[in-house]
């Protein structure tokens, strides 16, 4: 290969490789600067549709001029070579693969601080229309100055497109990372990205993967059948309240998860504070005590863990975690790399709405109206009126009696009539009338 890319870009040392790309670092003539040279694999020049939808995310991707996204300076091909490549800008530091690889594990501010920058570079590209679809650990570069970059903007969405190379049936994007709706085939949005950057979040706090699959097929079934543990479950150092953010940003169904990628970044800090998140989307789990055979050591026995990496791969954090098994290297021990069973994913449950009082049948013609008073009972009056009438009784036989003394002791004849009222009434009124007529 020739030292000198398109007569411009002096080749440098290799900053890593994969089965689609090598990166390499470059001294710009013209500019008079150090960049980082993608240079596309052979395989995918011959691809004149897939390099046509290449160059045109190329040229979206060079539009995001953003502190957390590296910028895209340059793109086209090399005769000498055959090759197409791209030029970016070069971020001296290590990606975020690299850093898990070295260390296992995070600390949950390094987290937040990496993962919050990230969060805000995806945001501003999704409010720019361009969506990564390939968001992991090898794609987040740490510089040396702390500052977070996302790398590999437009390329994922190039190769999801339809062309020769896709149409096996392959699916851009490493498998631990692809949300739900990507792994099966269907319509990808920033709530992807938002899925598989709490993949990564979930990756730097557990030291492993939410899910665990050497196939897209069995991701996916996982995705739909099992959730994995709450990362304070795992993490004795992760508050309860990321847990269930993290959680959030790991629901099955796009809506479910936060509505953008700034919110995401937001909750984070919320949850480093103890905040809680607003709606965790309320999924039912069984809570797992955190053992030896859950729980990641402590930070000061992580460098006993031995990880099944392979030192060649550029991005050894991607490749699937799984225990190490025939003709698999890694001797860690079963306390280590146990995997806590399984539960079955429950479907989310909102609070049932109040329900209102059953509502007695209507009559025709009287809808919505209140039901009849219970009639009185009668007893209780009959016999109030026979006291009333027995008390005006009294009344009016001693009014009789005290008259009949008054005549006698004035000597006066008495004028005298028969009573006989069929009725109380007619014996008072009959009473009454006597009185008057011996007072006057």
């Amino acid at each position: 290969m020739s030292d000198v890319l398109a007569d411009r870009y002096e080749l440098g040392e290799r900053l890593g490789s994969g089965g689609m790309s090598t990166v390499r670092l470059a001294f710009d003539r013209r500019l008079e600067r150090h960049v980082a040279v993608k240079l596309l694999a052979e395989h995918l020049a011959d691809d004149r549709q897939f390099v046509s939808r290449f160059r045109r995310e190329a040229l979206s991707a060079a539009r995001l001029v953003h502190n957390n996204i590296v910028q895209v300076f340059d793109f086209g091909f090399d005769e000498a070579t055959g090759r197409y490549f791209i030029v970016m800008e070069a971020v001296r530091g290590q990606s975020g693969a690299q850093l898990l690889h070295e260390r296992g594990y995070l600390s949950v501010p390094e987290t937040i601080s990496i993962v919050g920058q990230a969060a805000r570079g995806l945001d501003y590209a999704h409010r720019n229309g361009v969506i990564h679809r390939d968001v992991k650990p090898g794609n987040i570069l740490l510089a040396e100055d702390g500052t977070v970059k996302i790398a590999d903007f437009g390329i994922a969405k190039a190769m999801a497109e339809e062309s020769s190379i896709t149409q096996i049936g392959s699916v851009v994007g490493t498998a631990s990372y692809l949300a739900p709706e990507q792994a099966t085939g269907g319509d990808v949005g920033p709530a992807a990205d938002i899925y598989a950057l709490g993949v990564v979040t979930y990756q730097m706090l557990a030291a492993r993967l939410p899910y665990e699959a050497d196939s897209l097929a069995a991701l996916a079934l996982k995705q739909q059948r099992e959730a994995p543990p709450l990362l304070d479950q795992l993490n004795a150092e992760v508050p309860p309240e990321i847990g269930l953010v993290v959680d959030r940003a790991l629901s099955l169904e796009p809506e479910m998860r936060y509505p953008s990628a700034e919110a995401y970044a937001q909750a984070l800090d919320d949850g480093a504070a103890g905040v809680g998140p607003e709606d965790p989307g309320e999924r039912t789990r069984v809570v797992h005590p955190v053992t030896g055979a859950t729980a990641i050591v402590p930070r000061g026995q992580i460098a006993d863990i031995q990880r099944d990496f392979d030192p060649d791969d550029e991005d050894p954090a991607e490749r699937t975690m799984l225990q190490p098994g025939p003709g698999r290297r890694g001797t860690g021990t079963a306390e280590h790399q146990a995997v806590p069973a399984r539960t079955a994913r429950e479907p989310r449950r909102t609070a049932p709405p109040p329900q209102a009082a059953p509502r007695r049948a209507a009559q025709p013609g009287a809808w919505n109206q209140e039901p009849p008073a219970a009639p009185k009972r009668r007893g209780g009056g009959c016999l109030g009126r026979m006291l009333r009438n027995l008390v005006l009784l009294v009344v009016l036989l001693a009014a009789i009696g005290f008259g009949v003394y008054s005549l006698a002791k004035n000597e006066v004849a008495p004028k005298l009539r028969d009573i006989a009222g069929k009725t109380a009434r007619d014996v008072g009124n009959d009473l009454q009338q006597l009185i008057q007529d011996n007072t006057k």
